[in-house]
């Protein structure tokens, strides 16, 4: 019975322990991958256009077609030149513009329309031929003639003073005739 016994328990273990297999252990699941959606792609830069190669844009700058910086919103710099015309000349004992003469009051009444607010000095002179007093009244006809000119060509006559020095302040030398022709003159100044 002693045998039985053992035999009946040696049974029960062995049931016992196939009925408690070894479980495998099972690692969690991986997870599943997620396909990454990519960035979305930004729409094209839009073509800047730049005709004069400055830097600014057309769309920015007010002079497209000529280089210019940035300051001067894509126009070119202004670069001040001195306002002092004295070449503006007359023949002898007269008061009538000489032809020569238009061209160079055209661009002074370029100069004056870009400084609609500056006053200008017509400063009349004569040579040293004839009395003072007649080339005194010589002088402010010479300058009353540029005054009038200039009107005719859009300047305010308000911004124009004239002033006659007759024969008191000459460029050079009255002794020869080149420097008497000189002399009969008048002179754009800022005021």
């Amino acid at each position: 019975m002693k045998t039985k016994l053992t035999l009946v328990a040696l049974l029960a273990i062995a049931i016992f322990y196939s009925s408690c297999k070894s479980k495998k252990v099972v690692a969690p699941a991986a997870p599943e991958p997620v396909a990454e959606t990519p960035a979305p792609t930004p729409p094209p830069a839009p073509v800047v256009k730049d005709t004069d190669s400055d830097g600014i844009p057309d769309d920015k700058d007010q002079c497209p077609e000529e280089k210019g910086t940035a300051s001067t919103n894509g126009c070119p710099e202004v670069v001040e030149q001195a306002f002092n015309y004295q070449n503006i000349q007359f023949e002898f004992n007269s008061s009538v513009l000489k032809t020569s003469s238009y061209e160079v009051l055209d661009g002074i009444a370029k100069m004056m329309k870009s400084k609609p607010d500056t006053k200008f000095q017509l400063n009349g002179h004569s040579s040293a031929e004839g009395t003072e007093q007649r080339n005194m009244m010589l002088s402010v006809d010479r300058a009353n003639a540029v005054k009038a000119y200039l009107v005719n060509n859009g300047i305010k006559s308000n911004n124009l003073v004239v002033k006659g020095f007759g024969e008191s302040s000459p460029l050079v030398s009255n002794d020869t005739e080149a420097g008497r022709a000189k002399n009969r003159r008048v002179e754009v100044k800022p005021l």
